[in-house]
Parts: structure tokens; sequence; C-alpha cells
């Protein structure tokens, strides 16, 4: 069964994205249309690997996902339900990563077997990023947000030495 939702902003009803969620397939797919903020994520639960495109970044970014911070398949549905029929969502979740810039490499077979078809087609022909887990910088200077608006958010930045 898939089920969409448009994604809107609670303050002014403007959609700000696109959501599909795929019960069969486990996957949910997210559009964030934003200018150069604008983002496409992958939650694959069948490979266990959510993956982000950034337009501004021209890079893909791969994060493992672990129950503990990534939101399950059913909740994210139960959310955006909540959200769409209530309107509002009053405290969405949010997860800080990082990556290691210049530690990039581009997709290969066992890349993309491991990663799965959908994360694939977002991610193929762009460098790459492991995404790792982190507590939130003291500023957000240089972070990208991603994910899914006003219901769970990925915010990534470049890990500073």
């Amino acid at each position: 069964m898939t089920e969409s939702y448009a994604l809107t902003d609670p303050s002014n009803n403007y959609v700000t994205g696109t959501m599909t969620i795929d019960n069969g397939d486990q996957v949910v797919e997210v559009h964030v249309h934003n200018g150069l903020s604008s983002s496409d994520t992958i939650f694959d639960y069948s490979h266990g690997y959510v993956a982000t495109r950034l337009l501004s970044r021209k890079a893909c970014f791969i994060l493992k996902i672990e129950k503990d911070f990534i939101p399950e398949l059913q909740e994210i549905g139960r959310l955006a339900f909540e959200k769409k029929t209530l309107k509002r969502i009053y405290s969405p979740k949010n997860v800080w990563v990082q990556y290691q810039a210049g530690n990039s490499w581009f997709g290969n077979f066992r890349n993309w077997f491991r990663y799965g078809k959908p994360i694939e087609r977002l991610c193929s022909g762009l460098p790459l990023y492991q995404l790792v887990k982190s507590q939130g910088p003291l500023t957000v200077q240089g972070c990208a947000h991603a994910g899914i608006p006003f219901i769970f958010g990925i915010t990534i930045c470049e890990k500073h030495h």
C-alpha cells in the first residue's frame, strides 16, 4: 500500500514538499522544494539506510538506520497522518549528523547492493559521504537541513577538527 502526503508549513500552509510511503517495499521518499535548500531523501527500511541528496552540495549523504534515533516506518506514517489531520505537530524530532569533507567515494555494485535500488537511483553518479550521528554543534552555520519538514529533521554538518 502506498500513501502520499503534501508537506505544508504550519505557519502559512504553503506546500514545502511531498512524501510517499510505500509500506510494501518499506521505502519512504521525501522531496523538499526550497530553492538551493531543496533535498530528496530516501528511507529504505528493508536495507537499513537513509540517503539524502542535497541540491546545494551536489552530493549524497548516507546514514545507517538506528532505531534509537530514526523513526520506524509505521511511526513516520502515523506522524504524517496526524500532521495532515491535526494540521500541525508540536515537537518534530531532529537528528544531528556529521560527515568528513574530502572523504567521499562513488558508488559501485557492492555499495548499491548494500544500499538498495531506491538509494542507487537517488545517488548514482554523485559523491557519497558516510554520515555519523553527533551532538548538535554550537552553531548551525554551514549546516544543511533535510529529512521530512515539520515531522523529522536531519541536520547535516561538516565535521571540524
